[in-house]
């Protein structure tokens, strides 16, 4: 083998890891929220409010490397149950079921 062949090969053989490690991108996460509320009440607004601030506090960014899906099903429970299974058909890595205020 060649002194230039080996040179070469070693170089870039050493910089294919960090060619490689440069092209993935950071991966997004998902959250399933599950409101008792419709999307238009008002009383559960501030707490998703508060829910994304909290988040962007912690350095996560919806749309870049956070998901978000929220499910509103009402106090109706046929309406819970079947937006509890399109969330967890979504495969989120963790689900935030909100209470009901008492």
């Amino acid at each position: 083998m060649r002194r230039r062949e080996f040179i070469t090969g070693i170089g870039g053989a050493a910089l294919w890891p960090i060619g490689a490690h440069a092209q993935q991108g950071e991966r997004v996460r998902r959250i399933g929220v599950m409101v008792p509320a419709t999307a238009d009440d008002l009383e559960y607004q501030p707490r998703i409010g508060a829910f994304l601030q909290a988040l962007a506090l912690l350095g996560w960014t919806v749309g870049r490397n956070v998901r978000i899906d929220t499910r509103w099903p009402g106090g109706n429970p046929a309406e819970v149950r079947r937006h509890a299974t399109e969330l967890i058909a979504l495969a989120p890595d963790v689900v935030l079921p909100i209470g009901a205020r008492p």
